[in-house]
């Protein structure tokens, strides 16, 4: 048995859930369930950042407290996730007073690697951090992610000294000591490190007042990279107590918008800290919407929210795990939602539970095999190397196949002709891949595969409606 720790980026509570939280959640959870399904322990971290001008902004404009509008977002985010039927250890909140107090001791641990010095360039306060002068030539002044113009600024900031580390960072990227998943983003991320300036971690009082203050210096506030990134330490206690049982992290969740931020701050964080590196950064693409990028501006969000109360977690869950693929954007549309609703999950795999469950029940059929608790190795090998997309298409597969051996066994035919023991043969045989089958769907369909379950205990008892109903 190993211990796992899993972690997902801690979304700002400006704003509510969107599809690319849900993707964090679902892929974690996934991957959390597969490890205790094997037997490993696991700890999975949630979160939400709770800091900087944008929430303080936010809370003003609705009237609340700034304490008030982050209690209530966060709770929302809390909803979420447990409506995605994601089952985390440790939440954590950046505006938990021992959060702050484990990040003061942070940045008093990272002194030798800070210092103070005068800035005079770029800033986006949508992405809230600093743009080199190349960056803001490069996008013609205006935030790509934000369509919004960069800001220049003037202000006297504390500044972690990437440079210290750059060569030793480049060192474990390319040695796999720190995975990033796919490949194709660790050269990016090599380009990028190359780049990487210095990187501001305070801002004056006088521009930010609602975060962590610095250690020794009233005038300033943490800004977000040590306050936000340290989330995934301080929540396991460090660095009040040894974390050593648990990091590092297995596998750090995170989508490609702020992979730079995972791939290049926070190793430099934690080579400060003499800590060690995450073994594994997965990286997933964006959902699209009919193969745009989503905007309220071009009014195309998809409201995860609306997806969940269309069909149910279950559909949800479906859909983003196995059409989305794991590392590339991929496309969301509802006619799409609905035929895999539809063709799939009901069709293939509802109406296989229905067939073999009304079977068993007309013929007094009680399941007496054993299960073999092995699970193909082609299957763990793609569940341990975060090809989930690929893991569900090979599960569905074995869905499919014995959607095809019930119509070329005919078990109704056995029984009909009176042959009740090559009748119990057949069926047990099929029961038992129905069950072998449904344990690996578990990680991806708990809630479904968990239904399944209860239907074959004997006595087998179909459900009194479909698992799965198709629409018109």
């Amino acid at each position: 048995m190993k211990n796992i720790y899993i972690t997902t980026a801690i979304p700002y509570v400006n704003g509510v859930p969107h599809i690319g939280h849900a993707m964090d959640y679902c892929l974690a959870d996934t991957f959390a369930r597969y490890n205790k399904m094997v037997g490993n322990a696991v700890r999975f971290q949630a979160g939400t950042d709770e800091h900087g001008n944008k929430i303080f902004l936010k809370a003003r404009e609705s009237g609340k407290t700034t304490q008030e509008y982050v209690d209530e977002n966060s709770a929302k985010f809390q909803e979420f996730i447990h409506k995605l039927g994601v089952e985390y250890t440790d939440y954590v909140r950046t505006t938990d007073p021992k959060h702050q107090d484990r990040c003061q001791e942070i940045w008093r641990k990272l002194e030798s690697h800070i210092y103070k010095a005068k800035y005079d360039g770029w800033y986006c306060t949508g992405c809230e951090r600093f743009v080199t002068e190349k960056e803001c030539e490069e996008n013609h002044g205006v935030c790509p992610d934000h369509q919004k113009p960069y800001e220049q600024l003037s202000e006297e900031n504390y500044y972690f000294r990437i440079s210290d580390f750059k060569e030793d960072i480049k060192k474990a990227i390319e040695s796999g000591e720190m995975l990033i998943l796919p490949d194709f983003r660790k050269k990016e991320m090599l380009r990028l490190l190359e780049e990487s300036p210095d990187v501001s971690v305070s801002r004056p009082v006088s521009q930010l007042t609602w975060g962590v203050p610095v250690p020794g210096d009233d005038s300033q506030v943490m800004y977000v990279w040590i306050d936000a990134l340290s989330n995934y330490i301080t929540v396991l206690g460090y660095p009040d107590v040894d974390i050593s049982e648990w990091w590092p992290a297995a596998a750090q969740f995170v989508g490609k918008d702020i992979l730079r931020f995972h791939a290049i701050i926070w190793p430099a964080m934690l080579m400060g800290l003499g800590l060690p590196l995450p073994k594994t950064i997965v990286s997933h693409g964006m959902v699209l919407a009919d193969g745009q990028k989503m905007s309220k501006s071009i009014g195309n969000v998809i409201d995860p929210m609306d997806v969940l109360e269309r069909h149910g977690i279950d559909a949800f869950r479906y859909y983003f795990l196995r059409h989305i693929d794991t590392f590339a954007d991929s496309d969301f549309t509802w006619e799409k939602y609905e035929n895999a609703y539809n063709n799939e999950l009901a069709n293939d795999y509802g109406n296989l539970v229905q067939r073999l469950a009304t079977l068993a029940m007309k013929n007094n059929i009680t399941f007496n095999k054993e299960l073999d608790a092995v699970l193909p190795d082609e299957y763990c090998k793609l569940m341990d190397n975060y090809e989930f997309s690929k893991a569900f298409d090979y599960v569905w597969e074995k869905i499919q196949q014995l959607n095809q051996r019930i119509d070329e066994e005919k078990p109704w035919s056995l029984a009909k002709n009176g042959e009740v023991d090559k009748l119990d043969e057949c069926m047990q045989n099929l029961i038992s891949g129905l069950l072998s089958t449904n344990m690996m769907l578990s990680p991806f369909l708990p809630n479904a595969s968990e239904k399944v379950c209860a239907i074959f205990a004997n006595p087998i008892t179909p459900p009194e409606e479909p698992l799965f109903v198709k629409t018109k």
